[in-house]
């Protein structure tokens, strides 16, 4: 049951689905995502160890991509790194922020001052990838302002490539973007395809992330699908 869970869940089945197609109870899928996410991150810190520890990258691309916790009024920002060669995601981190735009005041009055946890997840992104690319390393990302600071403090001989974002494609579900030439296509394109296999993050979808602890244990079980069914295997990294 663990393998076929794994292999359906990363693959656009929601969990109350789960458990009506295997006839489970939803409480025991729920435990089996929760046990077999403990087990992906072990396995996935094994293998950047085993992979990138010794051969570290000369280039990284690295960008936001924003989702929401049981309502757009509580946005949640997941900042991603990949390698743009083979395609293997690196790292994830998963933060709340302030709802932005017309639901700015809305938030505030239902669920009051919400604090901004992505600069101190930035920090420990970064950090956490010091190991694995090499001082030279040249980041390619989007205009985000903040993102040169936090990326100088971490990885000050870094080269960082900031590229301006183009129009969304609606093939990728706006991750994608309508340019001849991509310089992130690699990072988009990863991230489309999160989009398109996980539940929670479809663009319509009524399957929401109801905790944070919730998107973090679906995402380390999506990266490990990632590595190791959807991009080459890691012989060819």
């Amino acid at each position: 049951m663990n393998y076929r869970i794994w292999r359906l869940y990363e693959s656009g089945v929601s969990q109350r689905r789960l458990a009506l197609v295997l006839n489970l109870n939803r409480k025991t899928v729920v435990r089996k995502i929760r046990f077999l996410a403990v087990l992906e991150r072990k396995k996935q810190d094994a293998f950047l160890a085993s992979h990138y520890r010794a051969n570290p990258l000369s280039q990284i691309q690295f960008d936001d991509l924003e989702t929401s916790e049981h309502t757009k009024c509580k946005p949640l920002s997941v900042t991603l790194a990949v390698d743009p060669k083979t395609r293997k995601i690196l790292k994830f981190q998963v933060a709340s922020m302030p709802a932005k735009g017309h639901l700015a005041e809305i938030s505030r009055r239902k669920y009051g001052y919400r604090v901004d946890e992505r600069p101190k997840k930035w920090n420990e992104f970064m950090r956490e990838l010091v190991p694995y690319v090499k001082p030279d390393c040249i980041w390619t990302s989007d205009e985000n302002p903040h993102y040169p600071r936090i990326l100088r403090r971490h990885h000050p001989k870094s080269i960082h490539i900031q590229i301006k974002g183009g129009r969304g494609s609606h093939t990728g579900q706006g991750e994608l973007k309508k340019l001849r030439f991509d310089p992130l296509f690699s990072l988009n394109h990863t991230c489309a395809m999160l989009r398109a296999n996980l539940n929670r993050l479809f663009r319509k979808t009524w399957c929401t992330t109801k905790t944070k602890q919730g998107l973090i244990d679906h995402l380390s079980l999506y990266v490990s699908f990632h590595n190791r069914v959807l991009t080459p295997l890691p012989s060819a990294v």
